[in-house]
């Protein structure tokens, strides 16, 4: 499934695809709104994004744009080249955050809590899929870390875990959320993004 990582002209399938990076992105942001309202802890990037919300007073989804754009700037010494996938990336998913924070109740109790943040890592695992399987281009995060693995020569998980430690500890000193969710997303999300993406990754052979 590496042909997932690698980019294919938007000029493709353009329908087909950009409905699905759509979907992906869209679903992944509602995704995070799950999370956020489980008060549970969240994952790396958005205990950031929370702790710059606490501190600017800006909605949760504008801090994720803003954060995504200024990653994205990262990309030039690297050497990486943006698709339509990560433009849209760093504009629609806190669109979506925003959106589904206004329509979703901040549950009280334990249950409903912890239902919202199994199906928020479970949904995040899906949306991952669903927008790298459109193969239009890697959110700004995921280049981030595979651009410093190629001008580096680092494997990929010491660049990702060092990058994800750094992020976390930053996001935490501003204010945001760390707990139980943190740990089991960080247990989860690559084991349930692997197993959906054979399902949904787009490919240009008919299935057998």
């Amino acid at each position: 499934m590496l042909a997932a990582l690698h980019q294919v002209p938007v000029s493709v399938a353009p329908a087909r695809r950009l409905t699905q990076l759509v979907a992906g992105l869209w679903l992944y942001g509602a995704s995070m709104a799950l999370q956020i309202r489980a008060t549970l802890g969240l994952d790396p990037w958005d205990v950031l994004h929370e702790g710059l919300t606490k501190r600017t007073g800006l909605s949760f989804g504008v801090v994720t744009i803003l954060v995504g754009a200024l990653v994205l700037l990262c990309w030039a010494p690297l050497r990486q080249r943006p698709g339509v996938g990560t433009v849209c990336n760093v504009l629609l998913i806190g669109v979506a955050v925003d959106v589904t924070l206004a329509v979703l109740p901040a549950p009280a109790e334990l249950l409903p809590r912890t239902l919202f943040l199994v199906a928020g890592i479970v949904l995040n695992g899906l949306a991952a899929a669903v927008y790298i399987g459109a193969r239009l281009g890697p959110g700004p995060r995921d280049g981030l870390t595979t651009g410093f693995c190629a001008r580096t020569g680092a494997s990929l998980r010491l660049v990702r875990t060092a990058v994800e430690l750094a992020v976390l500890a930053v996001g935490w000193s501003l204010g945001g959320t760390i707990g139980v969710g943190t740990v089991l997303y960080a247990l989860a999300i690559g084991p349930l993004t692997q197993a959906f993406l054979p399902l949904v990754t787009w490919s240009s052979r008919p299935a057998a």
